[in-house]
């Protein structure tokens, strides 16, 4: 039994349109390895400790994961008249009601299937039973989503190491930039960088830290330990429009941060600065392909916690 359903898993995979005749994405490394994150003081920046990773597909390797094709995807995941992998995102009544035009300068307001670890489950579990035959394809379903926004993200002309240098560069919104702004405190430069929604977050998150504290000093040293793609997905805005979509990609970084608090009267109350301390981040950021000269912004920040 346990035989004819894998023979009758990989008959339609193979014939999903699964072909030699496509391009190679990558190990699916880069998109499914999970991390656990415990959060800290958030107005820190340096939020999380480290914790054990898991891997969320401990069965495949990279080998098995090469997607052969878009139009392989699209048939696995959205057989019944499902268009594309998109969701058709609801703008805000305001927002709607200004016309199509603008709501492309909008972001969505929300995380899309905000990335989470998945719990590990043995071989046998996964192969040999209804719930693991059912958990193998989410699994599936979930890296050929990601798979099918970095394809799409790539033909607009993306290139994962420079967007990795950028997030980490000091000339970029990304992370040291938006990092140091929080710091600083300097909210006009921070609306800038982050999604709209974000900004009122962090506008909140910087009122109470002053509320505590009076200066902060933050660093990140460099180099940057680890970055890495968790997730990426695709968000449309028109039903009658697919070209128009945002993308959010969901990257975790592994960085050693320096930070220390001081009072009104400049005496430290928090950290030190001495000292180096190994973060986690996982952060998402969002850009609109449809918009000229849209840029890459924070919408979100994910606290992963261990289970």
């Amino acid at each position: 039994m346990a035989l004819r359903r894998l023979q009758t898993l990989r008959a339609l995979y193979w014939t999903a349109g699964i072909r030699e005749s496509s391009y190679l994405l990558g190990s699916s490394r880069s998109y499914s390895n999970a991390i656990s994150h415990v959060p800290e003081i958030n107005q820190r920046s340096i939020s999380s400790c480290l914790n054990n990773a898991h891997k969320a597909f401990p069965f495949i390797r990279g080998s098995m994961m090469t997607l052969r094709s878009t139009m392989a995807a699209e048939l696995l995941l959205f057989s019944n008249d499902t268009r594309l992998v998109t969701t058709q995102a609801k703008a805000p009544p305001q927002a709607r009601q200004m016309g199509a035009l603008k709501v492309s300068m909008l972001s969505p307001g929300f995380i899309y299937e905000p990335y989470a670890p998945r719990e590990p489950i043995s071989f046998w579990k996964r192969w040999f039973t209804g719930s693991g035959w059912k958990r193998t394809k989410e699994d599936i379903i979930l890296e050929l989503k990601s798979a099918y926004a970095i394809n799409k993200l790539r033909k607009s002309g993306y290139s994962k190491q420079t967007f990795y240098n950028e997030a980490v560069n000091r000339n970029f919104f990304f992370f040291f930039q938006i990092n140091t702004l929080m710091a600083t405190g300097d909210k006009t430069s921070l609306r800038k960088a982050v999604t709209e929604r974000m900004y009122s977050a962090l506008k909140t998150e910087i009122k109470q830290r002053e509320s505590m504290w009076s200066k902060v000093h933050w660093e990140m040293v460099e180099p940057v330990v680890k970055i890495r793609t968790l997730r990426a997905r695709l968000i449309g805005v028109d039903r009658n429009d697919l070209s128009k979509v945002f993308i959010q990609l969901t990257l975790e970084f592994l960085t050693k941060q320096k930070f220390e608090a001081y009072d009104s009267k400049g005496s430290v109350v928090a950290g030190d600065k001495a000292k180096e301390v190994l973060v986690r981040d996982v952060w998402v950021f969002e850009k609109s392909l449809f918009h000229p000269g849209a840029y890459w912004r924070l919408c979100g920040r994910i606290s992963l916690k261990s289970p």
